[in-house]
């Protein structure tokens, strides 16, 4: 059996819980449940669960001191149809640092990965035929926005599930700790 997984950066409750209240606005968007909030670092796709441990080895031996993050100004990915909206991420180099880690525990590990720019994002909703007008209006509103500052002190493996219509379920499958 395949299981769908990523290494991701969980966003702290008492910030999620900030989050919430900004999403709404955007006719044709399906808000993300703040269980669902994180910051993806790499995505590895559809990966054997009888190969998760060699996954799992290579992400235990990075060593990252903890760093602080914080939630500032918002986009959408696509141009002319956007299908996501997201917050953006201020992280500097050891997040960026952290993500090329994660990318390359999954090349060690024997995972084909995908080859783009690395954006820090937290997608806070999947959009389905949304006005472009709205989303402009909704990134308008929060451009200025920032949540305050929280520590990255840990990062996780995570397996993505269907939930019939609904949101997709996240395990973590894997807990790392930061440190140098």
């Amino acid at each position: 059996m395949a299981l769908r997984v990523f290494a991701a950066l969980p966003i702290p409750d008492e910030i999620a819980e900030r989050v919430s209240p900004l999403l709404k606005g955007v006719p044709g968007a399906k808000w993300r449940p703040e269980e669902n909030f994180h910051i993806t670092l790499a995505f590895y796709g559809e990966w054997p669960e009888d190969r998760i441990a060699e996954l799992d080895h290579e992400l235990s031996l990075i060593r990252i001191a903890p760093f602080d993050l914080r939630l500032k100004g918002t986009g959408h990915f696509g141009k002319a149809s956007p299908t996501q909206l997201w917050l953006g991420v201020e992280g500097g180099e050891p997040l960026e640092r952290l993500a090329r880690q994660c990318h390359r525990a999954g090349v060690k590990a024997g995972m084909d990965m995908e080859k783009r720019n690395y954006t820090p994002h937290l997608t806070v909703a999947y959009l389905n035929m949304a006005e472009i007008v709205r989303v402009q209006r909704f990134e308008e509103r929060l451009n200025l926005w920032a949540s305050e500052p929280f520590l990255a002190d840990r990062f996780h493996l995570y397996s993505s599930h269907q939930r019939g219509r609904g949101p997709n379920a996240y395990e973590i499958e894997a807990e790392y700790p930061l440190e140098s």
